[in-house]
């Protein structure tokens, strides 16, 4: 019924079979929706509609939509439910979705859910909440499918079948020993291929791509996407299975890394987003915004100090905006550049050579093309080769050291241990208006006798 509608359309059709009371036909057009529709189409309806819509759901529909809905509409839809519904509701939930949810409530309230739930549920979810947050083991799900290596393709079969629901994926399945230490991975496509009584440790790959559970999720991140896995087993110390992480929380993790990145880059501060309120915002960028207002002040002090020179030769304050904003924008696309490369993988001293260097070449082809450009742009302005030579070898300096402040200046603090998105936007182009001014402005002295 769903298929050719628009959202609107398909919103007031929900409404529709609400007031009218009719559970068949609403029940219909759910079965069309992915849980993201049926999320959109719970916070679109009318307040006054939504305890029908939750009364008409099953306790699957209820637990998809849970994990499509924020923990304030979460917590409204639990409210709504009552706490039996809710129990089963929590019950069924992934257990990696359910810990997150739980995280920032209040103690009182996270132990009540808790209590309410199964005893064995509430300790796998109190299970993954012991983990440090952003690791391995807080990103995992501990409820999945394994099978021994002394099965047959026959009996992994039959169990995959009795615990498919449990499978979030059919593509791998992990095997264990008799003291469930993770021994080999086997593909849902090698178990159709394989003869029923051949056993798994036959067909199974030994050599396994894991993550231990304290690892940061990063690293785990960076091996679903180096060996295009769609779950990854998450073991402990002695390498008994954990956990899988998959895909879908992989992406979270990479939206999530990708945000704090582009904060941190901007110097606009963290957990700002739409809803924060404009003080909070201020509150949270003005240290970064601050402390570049005083290093800026540099920058005004070595213009005051060569003012000789630009009394002398006038035209060199034309070029000198031109000169600090190219140096700026090349040292912020160095910076993206590096820690683009880092969060996809771990440099090696040879690599990060390699990137020095090859930045460095970057600097030298830009500068040079630049330079000259500019070098002609100042000729026929002013007439004057000198100035132009000025400008020009100017430029060409400082975009060198711009390209190589915005790569190397990350690279250290990665090696410290320091996240390099630390390094910022906004720092990295205050760096280069001093050292693009100091090269200017020594430069244009050292010709000032024959520029005037």
């Amino acid at each position: 019924m769903p298929i050719n509608m628009t959202e609107n359309e398909l919103t007031l059709a929900v409404i529709q079979t609400l007031k009218e009371g009719r559970r068949k036909a609403f029940q219909e057009l759910m079965e069309e929706l992915q849980p993201y529709d049926m999320a959109w189409q719970y916070k679109e309806i009318p307040e006054k509609h939504r305890y029908k819509f939750l009364a008409y759901m099953t306790i699957e529909e209820l637990t998809d939509l849970m994990g499509e809905l924020d923990q304030d509409d979460q917590l409204d839809v639990l409210d709504r439910l009552g706490a039996k519904r809710s129990t089963k509701v929590l019950d069924l939930m992934e257990n990696d979705e359910l810990a997150s949810f739980l995280t920032d409530l209040e103690p009182e309230k996270m132990k009540e859910l808790l209590g309410d739930m199964k005893r064995e549920e509430s300790q796998m979810v109190q299970d993954i909440m012991n983990y440090p947050p952003e690791t391995a083991g807080r990103l995992m799900n501990n409820r999945f499918v394994w099978i021994k290596k002394h099965y047959t393709i026959g009996e992994a079969v039959d169990k995959l079948k009795e615990f498919a629901e449990l499978a979030e994926y059919l593509n791998y399945l992990y095997v264990i020993d008799e003291e469930r230490k993770l021994v080999g991975v086997v593909s849902y496509r090698d178990l159709l291929l394989a003869e029923a009584d051949a056993k798994i440790e036959d067909v199974m790959y030994g050599r396994v791509v894991k993550v231990e559970v304290t690892e940061d999720q990063e690293e785990a991140a960076k091996l679903i996407s180096r060996y295009d896995f769609v779950s990854l087993p998450v073991v402990k110390e002695d390498n008994t299975l954990a956990g899988v992480i998959t895909v879908d929380d992989i992406i979270d993790v990479v939206i999530q890394e990708a945000n704090e990145d582009i904060e941190r880059l901007s110097a606009s501060g963290k957990d700002i987003d739409f809803s924060t309120k404009p003080i909070v915002a201020a509150y949270r960028r003005l240290p970064w915004l601050i402390i570049l207002l005083f290093v800026g002040l540099v920058s005004g002090g070595i213009i005051s100090g060569f003012e000789g020179t630009l009394d002398a030769v006038v035209a060199l304050a034309f070029f000198m905006p031109m000169i600090a904003g190219m140096t700026g924008n090349t040292g912020t696309q160095s910076l993206a550049v590096v820690v683009r490369g880092l969060v996809q993988e771990d440099l090696t001293f040879k690599q990060t050579a390699q990137l020095i260097l090859r930045e460095f070449w970057v600097g030298i082809l830009i500068g040079i093309t630049c330079g000259i450009l500019i070098t002609f742009v100042a000729f026929f302005w002013q007439g004057d080769l000198q100035l132009g030579l000025v400008v020009g070898s100017s430029l060409l300096l400082t975009l060198i050291i711009g390209t190589l402040a915005g790569t190397i200046i990350p690279l250290i603090l990665y090696k410290l241990n320091v996240d390099p998105a630390i390094a910022s936007g906004p720092l990295i182009t205050t760096i280069n208006d001093i050292l693009s001014l100091l090269i200017y402005f020594g430069i244009a002295t050292t010709f000032l006798i024959n520029l005037s």
